[in-house]
């Protein structure tokens, strides 16, 4: 399980040229491997999100990217946080991870999750449907995938999608976790407690934590699932530095290339875990002492320089000892 993943979602880098851009991921997942991480992820998006910068910034293909950085790691587990379900076929998808398992010499995990970004499917051609399809779509889905990475041909006739004996050979090297991303306490939480080995919660707040994990508790004691088999995280968006001073400066120097106002500036900062070691390692214990297993977090605006990926181990290494 993730104890303490680092998830990489930006692409868009200062003083980086693009055709350097991907030589800075591969440092950014080895610093940290050695930080201390266990899990290393990316988005699975082709446009750039909404508050993280334009839909035209550079955004990379997740299970290439995953691929490759199979190749110049060797601890980590490897992930998108998380997979569109709506962008393949679950079928491909359970060939993909598989793949993935292999050539990080079983080190793959399956993120997953409904879908959201409608820009994205309605400029690139992904039928978006409704919130129920795409919910629909998604336990179908999971009825596909999961027996395919055990091993087990599966028949499916459903409203989405149809496959008939569809077999995954080779089978993983790795038991594959599943972990479903989203906190919608009617679905989302239902789907984990019957189908997945993770939730991650993405960015819900101390407040909110507390009330999905009871969800959660409910769906699984209501499915006969042992709810402890379930390890739950959640994504904190940080920004650290040293000092104060450094972290502005850090942040001003992204806003620079992305072409933020001051006003945008201090919107993030309020999205953002910001500040200094202090006061974000208070507010990574908050969240852990929430109750969860463990946190993901991302450094959208300084994680191209490496010392920042090594204090935030340390920081979240101490949140997640208890």
């Amino acid at each position: 399980m993730t104890r303490l993943g680092y998830q990489i979602p930006n692409f868009t880098l200062p003083g980086i040229d693009p055709a350097d851009v991907f030589d800075n991921v591969v440092a950014q997942a080895k610093a940290a491997e050695a930080a201390g991480f266990d899990r290393v992820m990316v988005m699975d998006h082709f446009y750039q999100l909404p508050g993280l910068g334009a839909p035209h910034e550079p955004m990379f293909e997740c299970y290439t990217i995953l691929s490759a950085l199979a190749q110049h790691t060797s601890t980590v587990r490897l992930s998108s946080l998380v997979t569109g379900n709506t962008y393949r076929h679950p079928t491909l998808l359970a060939k993909t991870v598989t793949a993935l398992d292999h050539v990080s010499g079983g080190r793959a995990t399956l993120g997953i999750g409904a879908g959201w970004f409608e820009l994205e499917h309605d400029a690139l051609g992904y039928e978006f449907g409704t919130f129920t399809d795409r919910f629909e779509k998604l336990e179908e889905a999971l009825q596909i995938i999961k027996p395919m990475l055990a091993g087990e041909p599966v028949s499916l006739d459903g409203e989405h999608y149809q496959v008939s004996d569809a077999v995954n050979s080779p089978k993983p090297i790795s038991n594959i976790p599943i972990m479903i991303g989203g906190g919608g306490e009617k679905k989302t939480l239902r789907m984990v407690a019957q189908y997945a080995d993770e939730s991650n919660l993405g960015g819900a707040s101390v407040e909110e934590i507390p009330r999905k994990l009871d969800a959660l508790a409910a769906h699984c004691e209501r499915l006969g699932r042992d709810r402890s088999e379930i390890k739950v995280t959640s994504l904190q968006m940080v920004h650290v530095a040293p000092t104060m001073e450094e972290a502005e400066a850090e942040l001003r120097q992204t806003a620079s290339v992305k072409g933020w106002n001051d006003q945008i500036i201090e919107m993030a900062k309020g999205i953002l875990v910001y500040g200094d070691t202090d006061t974000v390692g208070e507010r990574l214990q908050a969240v852990m002492d929430t109750g969860i297993d463990g946190l993901t977090v991302n450094l959208p605006g300084n994680g191209h320089n490496l010392d920042r990926i090594g204090l935030l181990g340390e920081i979240g290494l101490t949140a997640t000892a208890g």
